[in-house]
């Protein structure tokens, strides 16, 4: 490494993540590239020692980063790496304390995730054909559509946990923890459908609820095709995934009712702030029916009214 300032102490943390943690070249490669940009920071305004580094050094840096161009992510990745250089530096006694705690980056920009609207919905959900795949897969998109399932729910659903006559299915979700959903109605008439013949496709020592065409458990990858092939035989616009499905109940479900609370226990949400995240789904859609019906928004400014 060329006599650079943190030189010595990068080379130290090079060795201590190669050796001591066995982390892969590529990780270790990841952590230096991090420290690099700090200590690239600390030549142009003349810090030479790792130990001259006060917090208010660390948040000039992450605005410089950001400024440059460097989002959210990374910067966040970039403080998780220059507080494992210091922490390691405490360690090795050449640092008292670690100026990069309690320093966060700025917030980026939420990613809203895709939806799809009601008609595509119903399209979507209408599978065509009558033999036992067409079957299996018009209950299987019409419990996840229905209930809000994860991928990992439903295919690690069994037959015991469907309740066809209280109309109910008990998932167990992240961190092992049960909740109870309910089942709609065009979801429990195509499971009671698929029930009727999965017996003869089913292995004899099968519990799984869906299973594929050998008999056993649906694996996630398939239901990740399917949905993907399905979407492609509706005609519509988007890739169809699991995770757009229960996106897409979480909308629709809050735009009808408006009670986000009771949206968050059925998804099986730990905090309500990740959640919230659909009531930005639900105001883009009323802009839209704003912008669209409200004589305001269609005129232009200035023109006679």
């Amino acid at each position: 490494m060329p006599d650079t300032p943190l030189a010595p102490e990068l080379d130290a943390f090079a060795r201590h993540l190669g050796t001591e943690r066995q982390l892969s070249p590529h990780t270790v490669a990841g952590y230096l590239r991090d420290c690099r940009k700090l200590a690239d920071w600390c030549g142009q305004q003349g810090i030479a020692r790792a130990d001259a580094i006060d917090s208010q050094h660390i948040r000039s840096c992450v605005a410089r980063l950001h400024h440059g161009g460097l989002n959210s992510k990374s910067l966040q990745r970039w403080l998780s790496s220059v507080r494992a250089f210091f922490d390691f530096g405490i360690r090795s006694r050449w640092l008292k304390d670690n100026p990069a705690l309690g320093i966060a980056a700025p917030r980026g920009q939420r990613k809203l995730p895709k939806t799809l609207d009601a008609d595509q919905a119903s399209r979507f959900m209408a599978v065509a054909g009558d033999d036992w795949q067409a079957l299996r897969d018009r209950a299987l998109v019409e419990l996840f559509y229905s209930s809000g399932l994860r991928l990992a729910e439903l295919v690690g659903l069994d037959l015991g946990n469907l309740d066809l006559q209280q109309a109910s299915v008990v998932v167990l979700g992240k961190g092992r923890k049960e909740r109870l959903l309910p089942v709609g109605s065009h979801a429990a008439a195509a499971l009671a459908a698929w029930l009727a013949v999965r017996g003869q496709y089913a292995n004899s020592d099968c519990q799984a609820l869906f299973v594929s065409r050998r008999g056993t458990r649906l694996a996630a990858r398939s239901v990740q095709d399917r949905l993907h092939k399905l979407g492609l035989a509706q005609g519509l616009p988007e890739r169809v995934h699991p995770h757009m499905l229960r996106h897409s109940f979480a909308s629709h479900l809050l735009e009808s009712s408006g009670d986000l609370r009771a949206v968050q226990e059925l998804l099986g949400h730990a905090n309500l702030s990740t959640t919230q995240v659909y009531t930005h789904l639900d105001f883009q859609h009323l802009a839209k029916v704003y912008d669209s019906a409200h004589p305001r928004a269609r005129k232009k400014p200035g023109a006679a009214d």
